[in-house]
Order: structure tokens, then sequence, then C-alpha cells
């Protein structure tokens, strides 16, 4: 693990961030480790430290503006935008009704617009997936992904995307029908 990767771990666990157990992930599958963002995203000072490091890594791209899914990626766009620039906007992607995502309440991408998409915890990118397509749609140009805790450890890939996750960890997980933990009687928490 990398200088960075062990500083990310060490706020995650100062945040109390770093949960072990029985879990059922958002994308319906189950593990034995869940990063619960909001507890990071509570204390200002961790959230800056990390959003530091999304915006130091990406500096030399130059986005012109940075966007994050709802909820967790409107502060870590906030504070990554608020850290590269007086200039850079923070935008975020919301939800639509018939699935994906959208730039709603006015937001406004000029075409061709430098963009970095950033997010609290992948662990199968739909949300970054959806947030990317939205950008597009606007007339933006994305030019990486910023990831505060990567579950995936580099496995998932946004094509030619430069993807940086403060956090790259490999977490075991399970479809609930093939759930080692779920065999074995532990207790599931639903995430």
């Amino acid at each position: 693990m990398s200088n960075a990767g062990s500083d990310a771990m060490s706020l995650l666990e100062e945040a109390g961030a770093v949960l072990k157990g029985h879990f059922q992930y958002a994308s319906g599958r189950h593990g034995d480790t869940y990063i619960e963002k909001f507890r990071l995203l509570e204390k200002p000072h961790v959230t800056e430290a990390l959003c530091g490091q999304l915006a130091d890594h990406f500096r030399r791209l130059a986005p012109e503006l940075v966007v994050g899914p709802t909820t967790g990626g409107i502060l870590l766009a906030h504070e990554t935008a608020k850290q590269l620039g007086e200039s850079i906007n923070a935008y975020f992607a919301e939800r639509s009704e018939s699935g994906g995502r959208y730039l709603g309440r006015g937001f406004v991408v000029s075409a061709g617009q430098t963009v970095l998409v950033v997010d609290d915890v992948l662990t199968t990118g739909g949300s970054v997936r959806d947030t990317l397509d939205a950008v597009v749609s606007a007339g933006g140009r994305p030019i990486g992904v910023g990831l505060v805790v990567d579950r995936t450890n580099g496995a998932t890939s946004f094509g030619e995307l430069e993807t940086f996750a403060c956090l790259a960890i490999d977490v075991a997980s399970y479809e609930p029908d093939d759930c080692e933990l779920c065999e074995a009687g532990v207790e599931l928490t639903i995430t």
C-alpha cells in the first residue's frame, strides 16, 4: 500500500469509517467490510485531507469543473473544487426517475469543458458511469475519475480515463446465494 493509501486508511479509521461484520451493499452483494462514507464526510478535516489528495493528483490535468453523484459526491466535488482553485465549480449528478443520472438545478456545462468526476466508495462503478454519462450528455469532456476508496483495488476501469483512489483495497464480496457469511449465520446489516 502506498503512503497515500496508508494515510487514507489512517484517516478512515480515525473517522470510524471502516466497519467489520456482514453487510449487504447497495449493489446487493454481501461482504465483511463496509466503508461508512458518512463517518468521513461528517469530519471536515478528514474530507479536506482526502479531497486534497484528489486535487493534488488531478491538478496537472487542469479540470475546469468537478462533478460527483448524489449524495456523498456532493461534498467531495465541493471540497475538491475548492482545493483546485477559485475558478472551479462543483456540480452534482442526481438520480433520474427513469434510471441513470443527470445534471439539473440549472447547472451549465460548456461544450468540451474538462470535468473531473469524484465519488466516495467504488463498489461496482455504476454511480460513476452514470455520472460520466450525465457529464457527456451535458456537453462536458471527462478527464479523470477520483475516488476516496476503490473497493475493487483497481479492477474497475473507466476506459481511457485516468483513475486515482486515495485508498485502493480488495474487499471480497459475494452474491447473496453464495455468501459464506450467510451460510455461517452471521447477522446481516443492510447498508
